[in-house]
């Protein structure tokens, strides 16, 4: 596989309120942060990962839980048109386990997105 190359890739509509049920999925040291919704769930950050669930068939029933801790992070990338037509901006995570990609829509704050990583990152919250 090239090292470019992207494994998962997902899309944030907009910021959202933390789902109440997140501490079923939370280990007794975290804490959230903040949420976004996706397409059909709602990705979270806490202060130790980023989860994101991604609902799968026609009724959403089952369930896939990706979990990108913040130690294994390696680098990201922040990109945007920097022009007020820009519909999007982009996101781009390299792990150990691979490179993911993150769209952000129109009226999420690319660069509150940064802060939350690199606040998270290096401890500060």
């Amino acid at each position: 596989m090239n090292e470019m190359e992207t494994i998962l890739e997902w899309t944030f509509i907009a910021r959202s309120d933390i789902p109440n049920d997140v501490a079923k999925i939370m280990a007794s040291t975290e804490t959230p942060i903040a949420a976004f919704k996706t397409i059909r769930d709602r990705a979270i950050f806490t202060n130790k990962r980023l989860i994101i669930p991604d609902s799968q068939g026609v009724t959403g029933s089952k369930v896939e839980m990706y979990s990108i801790p913040y130690t294994s992070i390696n680098m990201w990338a922040t990109e945007n048109a920097g022009i007020s037509l820009d519909l999007s901006a982009e996101v781009d995570l390299w792990t150990r386990a691979g490179h993911f990609k993150i769209n952000l829509r129109r009226g999420i704050d690319v660069r509150e997105f940064d802060q939350i990583i690199a606040e998270a990152m290096f401890g500060v919250v």
